[in-house]
This record gives C-alpha cells, structure tokens and sequence, in this order.
C-alpha cells in the first residue's frame, strides 16, 4: 500500500454553519463546498488548506455516526484520512497485516471518494479512513 499524502482531516461539529464561521472568518479559510451523504447520515463541509483539507462533519441524525461520537467524546477530530492509490488493494494488505477494518470492502465517502475505515483498535485509538480519489 503507497500512502500518497494526508487526504483529509475530519473534525466532528454539532453545528455546521456555526464551525464554518470559525473556520472562515477567524482562520481565513475558504469554504469549497458542502455535501450531504445520506449513507452515513452527515453533512459535510469541505475548507481545502494547501494540498489536504478540514472536512467538518455534522450529523443529520439522532443515531447517525457522528451524533454518536459527540455524545461519546465531545466535538473534535474525529477521524484522520489518508489517500492510496487502490483501495481494495489496501484493505486486503491491512487485514494481511492483522489489522482489524471496520470497511472490509470500500465504500461512497464525500467529495466522491471511496473509503475504508480502520477500527481504533488496531491503529492506537485513532479512526483511520483510507481514502481513494
């Protein structure tokens, strides 16, 4: 598996528009666009910085991931995305490797990506989302 670069940084947020401001008017990021991902039950906010980006994840349900994780651990980063050139490829080296995949097969993430998530418990208690573009 070739890492190619931080694809993403996804940051749990009760309210959408409120972070944004943050991130727009305190820190001069520009907000590229927003997207809702009905299969993962959020809404997301995409603020590139250099050749990465904030993703700021809001949850469109009481029981959706996110909401879960604010009720667990408070708003913050959630999870930490990193891009491979194949997915599939990927996974399969991360099992072969004893990691435990939450994904075992890829899945539709925002901005049109396939990803994968690793469980916690495998990657030192960090979320880990492998990310193909």
């Amino acid at each position: 598996m070739k890492v190619m670069k931080v694809d993403h940084i996804g940051i749990a947020v009760k309210n959408l528009e409120e972070t944004i401001k943050f991130y727009t008017d305190i820190l001069g990021l520009d907000l590229q666009d927003t997207e809702i991902v009905e299969e993962q039950k959020v809404k997301v906010a995409f603020l590139p910085i250099g050749d990465t980006e904030v993703e700021l994840l809001e949850s469109t349900s009481e029981d959706g991931p996110i909401a879960k994780y604010i009720e667990r651990n408070g708003e913050g980063v959630q999870h930490l995305a990193f891009r491979v050139e194949n997915i599939e490829e990927a996974i399969a080296e991360m099992q072969e490797k004893g990691m435990k995949m939450i994904d075992e097969m890829p899945r539709y993430g925002a901005g049109g990506a396939k990803i994968a998530f690793m469980h916690p418990k495998s990657s030192y208690r960090v979320l880990i989302e492998l990310c193909e573009r």
